[in-house]
């Protein structure tokens, strides 16, 4: 994902980097959009990997660019997501 990204506060709170969260946007290996969430149109899951090898997902949407707000381990609650790509 080559654009402009801002972090919130919010997307480090569980202790991941922005080296992390751009590492993993750079080489995800699922980017789409929630599906059944209310807000679907404007938010999106990425799921890749942080700088120690480990699955993360991150939640984004984009406005005038895009926005992180979350940054956390990855759940297997996503693997139906990774077994459609």
């Amino acid at each position: 994902m080559d654009v402009d990204i801002k972090f919130c506060k919010s997307a480090f709170a569980h202790g991941y980097t922005e080296a992390d969260i751009r590492l993993a946007i750079d080489n995800a290996i699922y980017d789409g959009y929630l599906e059944g969430d209310k807000d679907a149109e404007n938010k999106r899951l990425l799921a890749g990997f942080d700088q120690r090898g480990n699955p993360i997902e991150i939640y984004y949407n984009i406005l005038d660019t895009v926005r992180v707000f979350h940054a956390m381990e990855y759940r297997n609650i996503h693997n139906k997501l990774l077994e459609n790509e």
